[in-house]
């Protein structure tokens, strides 16, 4: 596959510092750009438009303000899908996705994965940086997942992942219950739900290297109530065992 017809989507808001090396490292690999900055107000939009200016392969989508990561990345989608691209990356603007990782992730979907998922809790995965509660937070709420929803996915809420273009315009990206980062764990429910092929991928999670988290309690009270919620509806419809 040639690499113009990977196209990495990038949501952003107030990613100014980063951003000027995530474009570079990415681009450096051949694929295509897709910034999505929901109106950032340190500036991380006209930087974005600057550094695209000069290359044909790199392109800004103005958001008029702060939605969430779901709805960012449902309008990126939209985006990339009315053209040609054959795969669509997500990752963070904050380097905790190492973009030399990409190539891997990509060459899953080229061997037939509809979604590769950039794991942190499959071997050879891990999140080094991370305080001893962090980790235990991060891979109990993914434990949670993984049973309620009755999905083998060991990392649902990463949000490094490669879809096959045609597997997304097959789920149901625009009209996701989740705003935040429990998006990642809607799509990977819903391509599980829809008999694609899923596969994890291990990668080493780094803390951001500048700038400030946008995680808060808010998006991970939003994730574990839908969690909760979908379990409760899924064992509702599993069928009674006879006494």
């Amino acid at each position: 596959m040639r690499n113009d017809l990977v196209t990495v989507v990038v949501p952003t808001y107030n990613e100014r510092q980063n951003l000027p090396h995530l474009a570079a490292a990415i681009r450096l690999h051949g694929y295509r750009l897709l910034i999505v900055d929901d109106d950032s107000p340190d500036g991380t939009g006209p930087l974005a438009d600057a550094i695209a200016a000069p290359d044909p392969l790199m392109e800004v989508l103005h958001r008029r303000r702060k939605q969430g990561l779901g709805p960012a990345y449902a309008a990126g989608f939209d985006r990339v899908l009315a053209g040609d691209s054959e795969v669509v990356v997500e990752m963070d603007a904050d380097f905790s996705h190492n973009p030399e990782d990409l190539p891997r992730l990509v060459e899953a979907v080229e061997g037939g994965a509809d979604l590769a998922i950039g794991s942190r809790y499959v071997p050879g995965g891990g999140t080094p940086d991370w305080p001893t509660r962090r980790r235990f937070l991060s891979r109990g709420g993914n434990t949670y997942a993984r049973l309620m929803l009755g999905i083998p996915i060991r990392d649902a809420t990463a949000g490094f992942r490669a879809f096959r273009a045609d597997a997304l315009r097959a789920l149901p990206y625009r009209t996701a219950q989740a705003s935040g980062y429990g998006f990642q764990v809607e799509m990977a429910m819903r391509a599980h739900q829809a008999g694609m092929r899923v596969v994890e991928l291990p990668v080493i999670f780094r803390d951001r290297m500048s700038g400030t988290s946008k995680m808060d309690g808010s998006i991970v009270r939003e994730a574990m109530w839908l969690v909760t919620r979908w379990g409760a509806a899924r064992l509702l419809r599993m069928p009674r065992r006879p006494r």
